[in-house]
């Protein structure tokens, strides 16, 4: 039977020192993570800001809680001494193994576009936010929730205003008869403001047409024109049957 000292025990002054202190690490994984994010973004890979910060910090609410056996589940288990068979890491590590292989199955891949790595990241997060809550750690569990919603809330705005070179991916494909080189390609980008990437290019032939698929970063951030401003001088370029351009990450 639940009785008042048993809850309260959750809120002690140890209980309060433990979770204060692990706010502070949460803090800072998320601000290291943003820092190794924005490398990743500002030359325009598929995992940015966002993603970094999330997992950073769901490795850092795991890792933490192994530092304070004495405070597990409000200190109800003296000296944080547990049977072998009871011990909770061995359960954090099944839930954070199983989780894994749900992230894998959220994220997508078309062609040059990767999407979904955000969201595998917060459900990673999230169940680092179950373990640190199940393990009596409540207040540290609220924070990190709540930092977890604020960078996915605010965190692509905030990626969108740092200088960066978003990637961009793009399909040509010609008139009957046009064949387009590389040369000409990446002249042509350059023009528009945008890097040609030759590692990622591929060539198909369709009876008499070419379809030419690559990627390209633009040299600084357009922020909500990067597509706009590729396809706006599409016209200039001759012999261009139909085209797609999407960004080359999400």
């Amino acid at each position: 039977m639940l009785d008042p000292d048993h809850l309260l025990r959750y809120w002690t002054a140890g209980q309060w020192a433990a979770n204060v202190l692990m706010l502070m690490h949460l803090v800072g994984a998320m601000l290291l993570g943003l820092l190794l994010g924005y490398e990743r973004a500002y030359h325009g890979r598929a995992a940015g800001m966002r993603t970094y910060a999330l997992v950073c910090m769901a490795a850092c609410g795991v890792t933490i809680l192994v530092g304070y056996p004495d405070q597990w589940f409000g200190g109800h288990v003296a000296g944080g001494a547990l049977p072998a068979f009871t011990d909770p890491t061995r359960v954090i590590q099944g839930v954070v193994t199983g989780i894994g292989f749900l992230c894998a199955g959220v994220i997508m891949r078309e062609g040059m576009n990767i999407s979904g790595l955000t969201t595998a990241a917060s459900l990673w997060a999230a169940s680092a936010i179950g373990i640190v809550l199940g393990m009596g750690f409540y207040f540290a569990a609220i924070a990190l929730t709540l930092l977890c919603a604020t960078l996915m809330m605010w965190g692509a705005k905030l990626e969108n205003q740092l200088p960066s070179h978003p990637a961009i991916a793009v399909m040509l494909r010609g008139e009957p008869g046009r064949r387009f080189t590389q040369d000409e390609l990446a002249r042509f980008t350059n023009d528009l403001g945008y890097r040609f990437a030759p590692g990622s290019l591929s060539i198909e032939q369709f009876g008499d047409q070419e379809e030419w698929r690559f990627v390209c970063t633009a040299k600084r951030n357009f922020k909500g024109e990067t597509l706009c401003r590729f396809t706006d001088g599409l016209h200039e370029l001759p012999g261009v049957a139909g085209y797609r351009v999407t960004h080359a990450r999400n």
